[in-house]
């Protein structure tokens, strides 16, 4: 958790730092908001919303309310960082840098629905390529969370749902897994394989074992006891499935 919400904060780290210099910002605030910046840049996270506080006595710049929001994320003070994300977006729209913040903090909260929404709105605000790549991870990360907690629950068709949206944005291996997972368990087999193999391919962090079990499971029911049999052997190679593999071979080779 705490790597994404850095990986999210350094997609506008350049923005944070930005002057007020020039910028329709009077003089008497720009020089609280640029001293903020440069608390904010240190870690001082109280003495930056002290002078982010001070600049805002004076003007409503929407930078001012960003930065804010930015140091009150940094201090896990998630209510008030929405209040003025929130703020930042109401004096200018076209802010995107906000929506990325936001659903960062819904991300956190478990929020991944809201965090989702706010990802899409940063996408749709950047015409940069690779923020749009970041926000379609992140898209992915939220909606891979929600199928997550479907799947807990037993919902296998809102899982469904929600991984397939995931993987449409990005080839996240532990959304393939997931859903591999979910169609084992709605007899979708065909379908389990195909997620199974994409898992492989885009394998990152997944357990090693974990794709090629779901992809015995499936082929155990297709009735393909061989293709099965070879692919329990190979997730029985990894130690986290090697029981539950051992397990079911043992049942085919009998």
């Amino acid at each position: 958790m705490k790597k994404l919400l850095s990986l999210i904060g350094m997609v506008f780290f350049l923005v944070t730092l930005l002057s007020a210099q020039g910028n329709e910002m009077d003089a008497d605030a720009a020089k609280a908001y640029n001293e903020g910046n440069k608390l904010l840049k240190s870690g001082d996270y109280q003495g930056a919303i002290t002078q982010y506080n001070e600049a805002l006595k004076t003007s409503q710049d929407y930078r001012i309310y960003y930065q804010k929001g930015v140091a009150l994320k940094n201090t896990r003070n998630y209510k008030d960082a929405i209040e003025a994300y929130n703020a930042a977006l109401n004096a200018n729209p076209n802010f995107g840098a906000s929506y990325n913040g936001l659903g960062g903090i819904y991300y956190a909260q478990g929020d991944f629905y809201s965090a989702a929404e706010n990802f899409k709105k940063f996408k749709e605000s950047t015409d940069n390529a690779k923020q749009k790549e970041m926000a379609d991870k992140y898209i992915s990360l939220s909606y891979t969370k929600l199928g997550v907690d479907a799947k807990q629950n037993g919902n296998f068709q809102q899982a469904e749902s929600y991984l397939r949206q995931a993987v449409e944005n990005y080839n996240y291996d532990a959304a393939f897994l997931a859903l591999a997972e979910v169609y084992v368990e709605s007899a979708k087999f065909e379908l389990a394989l195909e997620a199974a193999d994409k898992a492989i391919n885009h394998r990152d962090k997944t357990p090693k074992g974990a794709p090629y079990y779901y992809k015995a499971r499936a082929f155990q029911g297709l009735d393909n006891k061989e293709k099965a049999i070879e692919n329990y052997k190979l997730s029985a190679q990894d130690s986290q499935y090697r029981e539950l593999s051992n397990h079911y071979l043992k049942q085919l080779q009998q």
